[in-house]
């Protein structure tokens, strides 16, 4: 059990965190929690920093879904979704580039189909 946990870089969709007792990285970003080790978060970085994200762009440029970069796992039937700016923002986490979160929500922040009736 981590009881000794550090937050090491934190924005509106999660935080990276560090167990000084346990030596285990704690990643938890929107719906989804990954716990690593120092190598597999090295390893991890450079798998992220590779990911083409003009690429997954472009191939489902024609499909209404709002997510359209791709992340495998080993697990064959397990892939992670992300939009450009949760990418952007997942990656700034791993990078510990982010280390405040926004307290004052504008507009644009919320993600919500307005039906004027």
């Amino acid at each position: 059990m981590c009881h000794e946990i550090k937050i090491l870089a934190k924005n509106v969709y999660g935080t990276i965190s560090f167990c000084e007792n346990c030596k285990v990285y704690h990643i938890n970003f929107t719906n989804f929690y990954i716990e690593l080790n120092k190598e597999d978060l090295e390893v991890f970085k450079r798998y992220i920093s590779e990911i083409d994200v003009d690429y997954w762009e472009t191939k489902y440029d024609a499909m209404p879904i709002k997510r359209k970069i791709v992340v495998s796992t080993i697990q064959n039937n397990l892939s992670l979704l992300f939009d450009r700016s949760e990418f952007d923002a997942f990656k700034n986490l791993l990078y510990l580039k982010t280390k405040t979160v926004k307290d004052n929500l504008t507009v644009l922040d919320i993600d919500y189909t307005l039906f004027l009736n």
